[in-house]
């Protein structure tokens, strides 16, 4: 297998990471597990820092001072993985709602079937969400229906934070230009994947929501996604996408 790491993201997660971890290297499928840690006051990085040594080498953290925002962890992920040389980077949650025994469908959509970026979608084979209350389900499919509107996307499900990534997507980008902090930064990266040319497919997967710990999902962040998305339709006029990666044949 290609040598793959999974970003998780994490602030006050000591309920979750201990166990999504296990859960990432018991598929034995020789994923690496990179933590970026928000500076949790919950001892979240000590707790994964204690399982470090037995990891073999699988298990790194970046600790971060306080709350910067999560499209900024992952960048900071990307940037990580890309220094070490990976060629295969994911997405995923701390809490479980993206269940890790799906990472290898979306590595397979990447590395056999030829996708450069693989989502796993909720909404791709109708709504597959568990546990969250209607007006949240209503709220998120009719923002994915809104943000397709306004840019032009395919994708379904254009919020998800449930990816695999091949390396030359992210070598391809600019980072310093993504200008969402929040989640709308998953739009914002899957916007511009899709204007350079790249592949990018959705895998049917359950989404279900976290049983422990604390949501950090409010009503300002889908505002973020949806009004947002104008202002990134408006700059994406002005910009010729193919110069990021002139070498990419799409």
């Amino acid at each position: 297998m290609s040598k793959a790491v999974v970003i998780i993201p994490t602030y006050n997660e000591k309920e979750n990471i201990s166990k999504i971890i296990d859960a990432v290297f018991n598929l034995n499928q020789g994923y690496h597990v990179l933590i970026i840690d928000d500076g949790s006051p919950d001892g979240t990085a000590q707790i994964v820092k204690d399982k470090m040594p037995a990891a073999d080498g699988k298990l790194h953290i970046v600790e971060r001072k306080g709350k910067l925002g999560l499209g900024t962890a992952y960048i900071r992920g990307f940037e990580w993985s890309l220094e070490h040389g990976y060629d295969y980077v994911f997405e995923m949650d701390a809490d479980f709602s993206h269940n890790p025994e799906d990472l290898p469908r979306l590595l397979a959509a990447c590395e056999k079937d030829g996708a450069d970026v693989a989502i796993g979608s909720r909404y791709v084979s109708g709504v597959n969400v568990v546990n969250w209350p209607m007006g949240r389900v209503l709220m998120s499919y009719y923002a994915s229906k809104y943000v397709r509107m306004v840019t032009g996307l395919k994708i379904k499900d254009t919020t998800a934070g449930f990816k695999c990534y091949s390396s030359k997507v992210l070598k391809a980008i600019n980072f310093d230009e993504i200008r969402f902090k929040g989640y709308a930064f998953q739009i914002e990266m899957k916007f511009t994947a899709h204007k350079i040319g790249f592949k990018v497919v959705e895998v049917p997967i359950i989404f279900t929501d976290r049983t422990e710990g604390t949501s950090k999902m409010s009503g300002g962040i889908f505002s973020e996604a949806v009004f947002g998305v104008l202002s990134m339709k408006i700059r994406s006029w002005f910009k010729n996408y193919k110069k990021l990666h002139p070498d990419y044949k799409s």
